[in-house]
C-alpha cells in the first residue's frame, strides 16, 4: 500500500495484457490513478483489483474496442472531460506480419483504424486539456518498423512510421506549452501481439526477444531522462543521435526553387 499523493491520472489504453497492463503496475507505484482502456472486461476488472490491493490506487475501467466508432468516442470525451487526466499511453494496437500479398485489406484497413486513427483521435482530445492546465504527458507506442520499415508488413511499419512522425510533430508544437511527449520504438518483445499477429513469439530468435517488463521499465527510464524517442534495445544512443542528425541536416534543402543540378535535363 502507499500513502502518497495522487501524481493525477494515466489513461493506459490496451491495458487489459502485455505492454499496457505492465505501464498500468508502473504507473500505479509510482502514484498515479488509473483509467484502464480495452476490450476485455474481464481481464480489466482483474488487473484493476490486483493493482487496486497492492497500491493503494483508485482505479476505473473502460471497456471498450478503439475501433468502434461509439466505444472510441466514449473514451475521448473522458479525455476532453476529465480534468484530473494527467498522462495518456497510446498503447493499444495490433500488428502484422505477412506480405502485402498475402495480407486481406479490410484488416489492414482495421490495422490503420486502430494504430493510427484511434491513437491521433485520443490525442486530440487530450491535448488541449493538458495545454489549458498547464502540463501533461503523452507516451505513443511506435515501434522500431517505424524506422525499418521492411522488417515486416509494411502497412503495419507506415503506421508505427505515422505514431513515430506524428509524436516528433507534438514535441516540436507542445514543448513550450509544458507538455511531455515520447515515442516509444520497441522491438521484438514477449508478448501476445505476434501470436495475433501471425507470427508466435516462439518461432523468433530468442537474442531478438526482450521481456515486456524490461521493455516497460526501459521505456519509463527513458522518459525520466526526458527522452523524446526512447529505443529499449538500441546499445548506444548515440547511433539515433546521429540519425536524427542526419534528418535534420536535410531540412533546409527539402525545399527549394530549382531542381538539383542532377535532375536538370541537358
Amino acid at each position: 500500500m502507499t500513502g502518497t499523493l495522487s501524481k493525477g491520472v494515466a489513461l493506459v489504453t490496451g491495458a487489459s495484457s502485455g505492454i499496457g497492463a505492465i505501464y498500468a503496475d508502473r504507473l500505479a507505484r509510482r502514484g498515479y490513478d488509473l483509467i484502464l482502456v480495452a476490450r476485455n472486461r474481464t481481464r480489466l476488472d482483474g488487473l484493476a483489483k490486483q493493482l487496486s490491493d497492492q497500491t493503494g490506487r483508485a482505479i476505473e475501467v473502460v471497456a471498450a474496442d478503439l475501433n468502434d466508432k461509439a466505444d472510441l468516442a466514449r473514451v475521448e470525451d473522458i479525455l476532453r472531460t476529465d480534468a484530473s487526466i494527467t498522462v495518456l499511453v497510446n498503447n493499444a494496437g495490433v500488428g502484422a506480419t505477412g506480405p502485402l500479398l498475402a495480407s486481406d485489406v479490410d484488416k489492414m484497413e482495421e490495422l490503420i483504424d486502430l494504430d493510427v486513427t484511434a491513437l491521433m483521435r485520443l490525442t486530440y482530445a487530450a491535448a488541449p486539456g493538458f495545454v489549458a492546465r498547464g502540463g501533461g504527458a503523452i507516451v505513443n507506442i511506435s515501434s522500431i518498423v517505424g524506422v525499418g520499415p521492411e522488417i515486416l508488413n509494411g502497412v503495419y511499419g507506415g503506421a508505427k512510421a505515422f505514431v513515430l512522425a506524428f509524436s516528433q510533430s507534438l514535441h516540436h508544437e507542445l514543448a513550450d506549452k509544458n507538455i511531455r511527449v515520447q515515442a516509444v520504438l520497441p522491438g521484438a518483445t514477449a508478448t501476445e501481439f505476434w501470436g495475433i499477429a501471425g507470427t508466435p513469439v516462439e518461432h523468433l530468435p530468442n537474442e531478438i526477444v526482450m521481456r515486456a517488463e524490461d521493455l516497460v521499465d526501459a521505456a519509463l527510464a527513458g522518459f525520466d531522462q526526458g527522452e523524446l524517442v526512447t529505443i529499449p534495445s538500441l546499445p548506444d544512443a548515440a547511433d539515433w543521435n546521429a540519425y536524427e542528425a542526419a534528418r535534420q541536416t536535410l531540412m533546409p534543402n527539402l525545399s527549394r526553387s530549382t531542381p538539383a543540378p542532377r535532375y536538370r535535363v541537358a
